[in-house]
């Protein structure tokens, strides 16, 4: 196998594609402070119960902030209502206990990410290379083994199964090609991919268990599912969003670290982009005012949220569409988009962090980055400051190894945690400073991450749904997004194009 091939098979090491990570310490504050005072930048009364404006944008995570950016810069009144105590969404700085965050969620970006990019640097936020020297660790079968990223053998681990993955994954870039970008329902083959699942298709295309594992890791780091749960033709979707408008998406960039989704985190951690772009919107956002009931009658359209009533023209539902599907819709939304909420779930995921008084697994030559077959984490990170002046290890537990901790005790998930570290990374591991532990899948207005997934049906069936406005209700969201959709640039490429359509109909 070419060297090229080789890397395209296992790239991190971890597999790790969607984002959701946890990022290096900070002092950045894990939560922005409900804004305050008499009135918004916008001439609002920051605590009435009730308003006007052009626009609501429902969810303040990056794509409705992002929105709500864009719609103010075109001249119109919007106010943003956020049910949390914060903005971000699923970017998140979780706390650490003495003063520090970590991420709790999305935290990577990588090339042909350009509208996270872009923004972070409009908020003034710098990035640095993710740790990726050394290297992986790879379990399985209850043994412990390394191999190098960047040596004769590539990204292969060592394992014989690889062997046969090769021809599989190539099989996967090659359909992905055909994929409509964000139309996946237009492919010649649609209805044959979008009629079996990934465990489906993986099984016939694989002998060995080797393979098959990795390419059930392969599912399972990036959507946070088994692979009998989700589409083929979703994967297939997902592998094409992985690219930009002059860059195709593929297998290595979803999957990569180095020139990969996973090249470079955010100095801060990745919750300071949107803290900064809230900060920016001011009393424009109300936090703590999930949104009950949208009514639409005639030319106006009243959003109910605690708290408050707001009177509009124009609503932006920025959410996925599970969480969408909480809100009540007056009258009932068009079938087509009904339907589509209630067959879109999120995956299961946590993230679980350990932080050490020095990044002990560099000094003995490893990256950080790990897959396991077994134990309560399947992929790890390396994700300590950039000074390096102390060590944190991220590790993802997800789908069934997370809801097997369904009424654990935190002590309970600790203990799993640090049992999975200690296997992957040695004694060492055992006795951290602290940990942290952030789960999605329990969380209310996510009800899982890092991103929402089809089942079999579900694309060809519904999937124009996704960004058709119901009349003046339009709809936003890494889930609507045409390339890196799952991801923070999916976010904010959402925002950008649904405040370009609601302008355009206003």
């Amino acid at each position: 196998m070419s060297a090229l091939s080789r890397r395209r098979l296992l790239g991190t090491g971890a597999l790790t594609a969607a984002g959701a990570a946890v990022a290096t310490a900070t002092a950045s504050p894990a939560r922005a402070a409900v804004p305050t005072g008499a009135t918004s930048p916008s001439g609002l009364p920051a605590r009435e119960a009730s308003a006007s404006v052009d626009v609501v944008v429902v969810g303040g995570g990056l794509s409705g902030l992002t929105a709500a950016r864009d719609l103010i810069a075109a001249g119109r009144s919007v106010l943003v209502l956020e049910a949390r105590d914060r903005p971000g969404g699923r970017v998140y700085g979780m706390p650490l206990g003495d003063g520090t965050t970590s991420e709790g969620g999305a935290e990577f970006i990588g090339p042909t990410q350009n509208r996270i990019a872009a923004l972070a640097k409009d908020m003034g936020v710098a990035t640095f290379p993710t740790y990726n020297s050394g290297k992986n660790v790879y379990y399985r079968e209850g043994k412990r083994s390394l191999y190098a990223t960047d040596g004769l053998l590539g990204a292969v681990p060592p394992d014989w199964g690889v062997l046969d993955l090769e021809p599989a994954l190539l099989s996967l870039g090659g359909m992905a090609k055909k994929v409509p970008v964000g139309e996946p329902w237009k492919a010649p083959d649609a209805e044959d991919w979008d009629s079996q699942t990934f465990h489906t298709w993986s099984r016939s295309h694989s002998l060995s268990a080797g393979a098959r594992f990795l390419l059930d890791e392969f599912v399972s780091s990036t959507l946070s599912v088994r692979s009998k749960e989700v589409s083929l033709l979703y994967v297939l979707n997902y592998i094409a969003s992985a690219g930009d408008e002059s860059n195709p998406g593929t297998v290595d960039r979803l999957i990569n670290t180095k020139g990969g989704g996973q090249e470079t985190r955010f100095v801060g951690g990745s919750q300071e982009v949107p803290l900064r772009l809230a900060a920016r919107l001011g009393d424009r956002i109300r936090y703590n005012a999930p949104v009950r009931s949208i009514t639409v009658d005639g030319s106006t359209v009243t959003v109910a949220a605690d708290g408050i009533t707001v009177s509009c023209k124009r609503v932006v539902v920025a959410m996925s569409p599970a969480i969408a599907n909480k809100i009540d819709y007056s009258p009932a939304l068009p079938a087509a988009r009904a339907q589509l909420m209630q067959r879109y779930p999120m995956g299961s995921i946590a993230k679980f962090v350990a932080v050490y008084d020095t990044p002990f697994w560099r000094a003995d030559g490893l990256t950080g980055q790990a897959v396991a077959d077994s134990g309560a984490i399947d992929a790890t990170f390396d994700n300590s400051p950039p000074d390096g002046s102390r060590g944190i290890l991220m590790g993802f537990m997800n789908q069934s190894n997370i809801r097997k901790l369904d009424g654990a005790s935190p002590d309970d998930v600790r203990a799993a945690g640090l049992a999975a570290f200690t296997a992957l990374f040695g004694d060492k591991a055992t006795s951290p400073v602290r940990t942290a532990f952030q789960r999605w899948d329990n969380e209310t207005w996510s009800g899982g991450g890092p991103v929402g997934v089809a089942p079999p049906g579900v694309l060809t069936e519904f999937g124009p749904a996704l960004r058709t406005p119901c009349g003046p209700i339009h709809w936003a969201g890494t889930e609507t997004s045409t390339f890196w959709t799952g991801y923070m640039d999916g976010a904010v490429r959402s925002g950008e194009r649904v405040a370009a359509e609601v302008t355009a109909a206003l």
